[in-house]
């Protein structure tokens, strides 16, 4: 029936039930669409249809004007929902009137399906992220208007005149995304109210790397293990040894406590077109490296294709960000992801060469530069080096992460 579109996530959603569609309540492109407020009328087939030309949202209960989103809803996008919430839109029941369809949250965006902007295919997804390229600009070639990686590969920007002409605007103001806006406050949020302190640490990978080989040979195609899948599998064991690292700033009823997590949920950076996601693989310090590989690989990719439900970015505990895919980066540091205490992360993987007994006095070490953020309300300095230890010890050590 619709697509609806929130600040992290966009979602097809369906009516499970036979009738036909008597009347929008909202149309194409309608914004801030609050909570509970019916988005359509459905009845049965054969209902007079004109019997609703003049219904309204207040005759399906709902409210005229949609409530404008806060600064506060945008930064507290990704926390839990409680467990009172509704988390999909269900149709609203009533003896006199049609069945209505409820939006999901607030900030949505709508749009039939009929009348959607042209997709994207996720090959041609990935390439517009390599290149650079705005979407907005390219024509799609593929049925209905959907642009392929053809359409990317082929797609020549205009040519940016050397000077501007007199009273033209030499510059373009681009309109920020639900997302765009939820992420910078967010992470403003993040750099204001937790202090940030920075701990790096140089770290051997050659053992790593050997150990990824093997495996990845005796699989016979069946898996292929990352780097990155080792790197959370051992983030997981240094958040088990220290678990102040795995913990958050709770605010709470009056109450301020700490609230230090059993398990080890982490969230994951991933890149997409329309900004930074951090799906979550759940659970990690019970998980093997088969199934690590295989979560981050499918959430991942549900991310980059905007197809990921909320409880699969919502709630994690520790995050790790890695560049270490761009040769150029040798370190970083990120901003903490809130209520969470700790994020690493991960430059790319370096030779260097280390003092030797060999006969060339040198021998060559495979290392990456692993920088911890914390907030020092949670985590004191010395108890972020000891997390840093901890981690180097397990990644160093690659064998004891099978156990």
């Amino acid at each position: 029936l619709v697509e609806i579109e929130t600040d992290k996530a966009q979602m097809d959603f369906e009516f499970q039930e036979e009738g036909v569609l008597v009347k929008v309540l909202k149309d194409s492109g309608a914004k801030d669409v609050a909570v509970g407020n019916p988005i359509a009328v459905m009845a049965e087939e054969g209902t007079d249809v004109s019997a609703f030309e003049s219904f309204t949202i207040e005759d399906a209960g709902g409210q005229k004007e949609a409530k404008e989103g806060s600064g506060q809803e945008a930064a507290n996008a990704s926390e839990p929902p409680s467990n009172s919430s509704n988390t999909a839109p269900a149709p609203a029941q009533s003896s006199s009137a049609p069945q209505a369809q409820e939006s999901e949250s607030t900030g949505e965006r709508l749009q039939t399906a009929l009348e959607r902007q042209p997709k994207l295919s996720p090959a041609a997804q990935k390439l517009a992220l390599e290149k650079g390229v705005a979407i907005s600009q390219v024509k799609g070639t593929g049925p209905g208007g959907r642009i392929t990686k053809e359409d990317i590969e082929k797609f020549k920007p205009a040519a940016t005149a050397s000077a501007a002409p007199a009273g033209v605007a030499s510059y373009e103001d681009v309109p920020a995304s639900s997302m765009r806006k939820t992420i910078a406050a967010r992470l403003t949020q993040s750099m204001n109210e937790n202090p940030h302190y920075f701990v790096a640490s140089s770290i051997s990978v050659s053992k790593l790397m050997k150990l990824r080989q093997a495996l990845n040979s005796a699989a016979d195609a069946k898996y292929k293990l990352s780097v990155n899948d080792f790197l959370v599998k051992a983030l997981a064991a240094a958040a088990r040894k220290v678990p102040a690292a795995n913990s958050s700033w709770r605010e709470e009823n009056g109450n301020v406590f700490i609230r230090q997590h059993n398990t080890v949920d982490v969230s994951v950076a991933v890149a997409t077109p329309v900004g930074l996601m951090t799906p979550i693989v759940k659970n990690v310090n019970g998980t093997g490296l088969e199934s690590i590989s295989s979560q981050i690989k499918e959430l991942g990719k549900r991310a980059r294709d905007g197809k990921l439900k909320p409880e699969e970015y919502q709630g994690g505990t520790i995050t790790i960000s890695n560049m270490g895919m761009n040769a150029a980066i040798d370190r970083f540091t990120a901003v903490i992801n809130p209520p969470q205490a700790c994020i690493i992360a991960v430059g790319a993987v370096k030779k260097v060469a280390i003092p030797s007994e060999n006969e060339d006095g040198i021998e060559w070490d495979e290392q990456i530069v692993i920088t911890g953020s914390f907030d020092h309300k949670v985590v004191d300095g010395a108890v972020g080096g000891e997390f840093m230890k901890e981690l180097k010890a397990a990644i160093e050590n690659p064998l004891s992460l099978m156990l």
